[in-house]
C-alpha cells in the first residue's frame, strides 16, 4: 500500500500557475499597506523582551527583514538579523554558524529564543530547534515548503543553481517534514506565487498550527496580516501557547485553514 506522504511516489503537484505568479508583483504594496496600518498595528501586543531571531529566504539578505525587525523591536523584542549574509540555502558551515547564533542569543539574554523564518528561512528555523530545541521558545514560518513535493515550486531550478544541490531525494527531504518539538506556526497564503501554498500546511497536533493569510510569498514578511499574526503567537506566556484565536473580527481577516478549495 502507498504512504500517502511519499511525495516521491506520486507524480509532480504543479507549482503555481502564471497567475499567482504574477500576483507576486503586489509585494510593494504589501510592505506600503504595512506602513499604513502603523496606527493599528500599535494596538498589537506588546512583547516582554526575549529574543527573536529571523531568517531571509532564498537569495535574500537581512535587510529583507529588517520591516519585520524593527516592528517586532517596536514591540518590545530583541529581533535579530541571522548574520550569514545572503542566503545561499544550506552551505557548508552555514548551519553550524546558525546553531553558534542560536546558542550565543540564548546565553546572552538568558532565556529561549523564539525563530522566525522566511520561506527557506523557515527550514532553518525548524531544523534548528530540532537540534537544540531547549534554547527554543517557538518557531514562525511564513510560505516555507516543508511538505509536499519539493519541486511544487517556482524557485526549485534557482534553488539548485545557486546552491548547486539537486531536489527529488527522499532521504533528504523526508526529515525535513516532521515539526520541531517545541510550539510551531506555519503561516501560508493560498494565493503565493512561489511555493504551492499545500507544501507549507502543517498538520495540525498540540503544538503545530496553521494561519492563512493574503499574501504574496515575496510579500509575506512585509504583510500587515503577517506582523499581527506574529505578534499575536510572540506575545504568549512562555509555557502557555495556544493555538491563534480566529473568532470575532479577526475571523473576517483570517480566514480558515483547514476549509477546502485553493481560494
Amino acid at each position: 500500500m502507498h504512504n500517502p506522504h511519499h511525495w516521491y511516489e506520486f507524480g509532480l503537484p504543479q507549482a503555481p500557475g502564471l497567475v499567482r505568479l504574477a500576483l507576486e508583483g503586489r509585494a510593494p504594496w504589501e510592505l506600503g499597506a504595512s506602513i499604513a496600518a502603523k496606527p493599528l498595528l500599535r494596538l498589537a501586543p506588546k512583547g516582554d523582551g526575549h529574543p527573536v531571531l529571523v531568517f531571509p529566504g532564498l537569495i535574500a539578505p537581512d535587510v529583507s527583514t529588517l520591516p519585520l525587525r524593527k516592528f517586532l523591536k517596536g514591540l518590545g523584542y530583541a529581533a535579530c538579523p541571522w548574520k550569514q549574509g545572503v542566503n545561499l540555502g544550506p552551505r557548508e558551515g552555514v548551519i553550524e554558524s546558525c546553531l553558534e547564533r542560536l546558542r550565543g542569543l540564548y546565553e546572552e539574554h538568558d532565556r529561549k529564543v523564539s525563530l522566525i523564518g522566511w520561506s527557506l528561512g523557515g527550514l532553518y528555523a525548524r531544523e534548528l530547534a530540532k537540534v537544540y530545541p531547549d534554547a527554543v521558545r517557538q518557531v514562525i514560518t511564513l510560505g516555507t515548503p516543508f511538505t509536499g513535493h519539493p519541486k511544487a515550486t517556482n524557485a526549485w531550478r534557482l534553488y539548485e543553481f545557486v546552491t548547486g544541490h539537486k531536489i527529488g531525494s527522499p532521504e533528504i527531504h523526508e526529515p525535513l517534514r516532521p515539526p520541531p518539538p517545541v510550539p510551531t506556526t506555519s503561516i501560508f497564503s493560498r494565493t503565493d506565487g512561489v511555493v504551492a501554498w499545500q507544501c507549507s500546511v502543517e498538520q495540525e497536533g498540540p503544538l503545530t498550527e496553521n494561519i492563512e493569510v493574503e499574501a504574496s510569498h515575496l510579500g509575506m514578511g512585509l504583510n500587515p496580516m503577517t506582523f499581527y499574526a506574529i505578534a499575536d503567537r510572540l506575545a504568549q506566556p512562555e509555557g502557555e501557547w495556544k493555538p491563534f484565536d480566529r473568532s470575532g473580527l479577526r475571523s473576517m481577516l483570517y480566514r480558515n485553514p483547514r476549509r477546502s478549495g485553493w481560494f
